[in-house]
């Protein structure tokens, strides 16, 4: 397992376009997801859990991603995170 913090970017926080994002790229990685921010930690493979996080711009979120290919997946996902989407 490996875990690793993000500071989102987009002004608009992470919304519902940004999630369907996350959520889509997580999906193609066989690997466990787990979002955490504000205390909560959802499972981060779901569109609706990660709503529920209410992530707004300069949140810190961690990533804790557990399987095969862990390293590419928080890459991959960590980078959307502190993109700024439109």
């Amino acid at each position: 397992m490996i875990a690793q913090s993000f500071t989102v970017a987009n002004p608009a926080g992470f919304h519902v376009r940004p999630i369907k994002s996350f959520v889509q790229a997580a999906g193609e990685f066989p690997c466990k997801v787990s979002v955490s921010c504000k205390g909560k930690t959802v499972n981060g493979k779901s569109s609706l859990s990660m709503l529920t996080l209410g992530i707004a711009a300069q949140d810190e979120v961690t990533l804790e991603i557990d399987g095969e290919r862990e390293e590419e997946a928080m890459k991959t996902l960590g980078e959307l995170l502190v993109r700024i989407h439109e």
